[in-house]
């Protein structure tokens, strides 16, 4: 959950930029009649690029190579999306402070786009051996006010594939002059993800087992859901979780020896400190899947796509299904 102080840095943010509103600050609409769209993380940007291509201008508010999680919005953020033709978030936990900002600002001339309305959202599973935020491991007793659901849903090709054809439909909206381009510029991807689900089908299909394992936070529920995949992990995807206990490492190190499971995965930008203690006890390969939350500035810069993304998790879940 959010730290309490970000409710203060947020309401304080807030104030900066109805200010800065009224003086003048910079519109990003003003004498420009590309759609302005602001996202933020790095799914919404790859997809909302790939429908309008150059027809947009567009910003992603995480940093490349930052911590989604950790995000705090600077006044500017606040005011480019007050002035945005459209704003693209997924909606979940980590998207908590948007609400607040949503409620104080106006947004009349702006669509809001809500990656989590326009797919199936799941409850956020904790899984057989998997540490919970409260301590508490699955099996032990403990209360859940109200159902968290995965906000993680961009893992899945199906899904990615409908928000691509959502944006594009709501891009058709607000600059219909550009329809022609933006429904070609959707389909073209539309079909390259199809293909890349494919082969994730495939590599399935032709694998030797259907477990994989995680010592790492897991913010893949829909992508396995996909492919009737099973997994273990040592936290949950949205867990703030580094350190794992003793019992959660010799779980996973005993279902990766009992199942010789020959691959131990991290996800990006990880230290990945527990799944190298799982390698080092039971001789597994360490691999990355990239859950494409964010890329490092390097391959930001380079043009990298949620694309050319999945198509490395096709390679490294094919040697960990051997």
């Amino acid at each position: 959950m959010k730290k309490s102080s970000k409710i203060i840095i947020v309401f304080v943010a807030i104030m900066l930029a109805i200010i800065g509103a009224v003086v003048g600050f910079s519109n990003l609409n003003k004498n420009n009649k590309k759609v302005s769209i602001i996202t933020t993380n790095f799914p919404a940007y790859d997809f909302a690029r790939a429908v309008a291509g150059e027809e947009a201008d567009i910003k992603m508010l995480i940093k490349p190579g930052a911590e989604i999680h950790d995000f705090e919005p600077t006044p500017q953020d606040i005011i480019d999306i007050k002035n945005s033709k459209m704003f693209i978030y997924t909606g979940g936990e980590s998207d908590e402070w948007i609400e607040d900002v949503l409620d104080d600002i106006n947004t009349n001339d702006t669509k809001l786009f809500r990656m989590m309305d326009v797919v199936e959202a799941v409850e956020e599973e904790i899984a057989d051996g998997m540490e919970h935020e409260d301590g508490n491991e699955e099996g032990q007793e403990h209360e859940k006010e109200e159902a968290e659901y995965d906000e993680h849903v961009w893992t899945s090709l199906k899904n990615a594939q409908k928000i691509v054809g959502n944006i594009k439909d709501e891009l058709v909206k607000i600059s219909p002059e550009n329809k022609d381009i933006f429904e070609s510029n959707a389909e073209k991807y539309v079909n390259k993800l199809g293909k890349i689900e494919q082969e994730f089908q495939n590599v399935v299909k032709n694998g030797s087992r259907k477990t994989i394992v995680f010592g790492d936070r897991f913010p893949l529920r829909y992508f396995v859901d996909d492919y009737g995949l099973s997994y273990f992990a040592a936290f949950p995807g949205c867990s703030d979780q580094t350190e794992a206990s003793s019992k959660t490492v010799a779980f996973l190190v005993d279902k990766i020896k009992s199942e010789k499971i020959p691959v131990v995965f991290k996800i990006e930008m990880s230290s990945g400190k527990i799944a190298d203690t799982i390698a080092n006890e039971t001789g597994a390969k360490v691999l990355t899947f990239n859950s494409a939350h964010n890329i490092s500035a390097d391959d930001f810069k380079n043009g990298m796509t949620y694309a050319e993304i999945m198509e490395k998790n096709v390679k490294a879940l094919e040697e960990a299904l051997r």
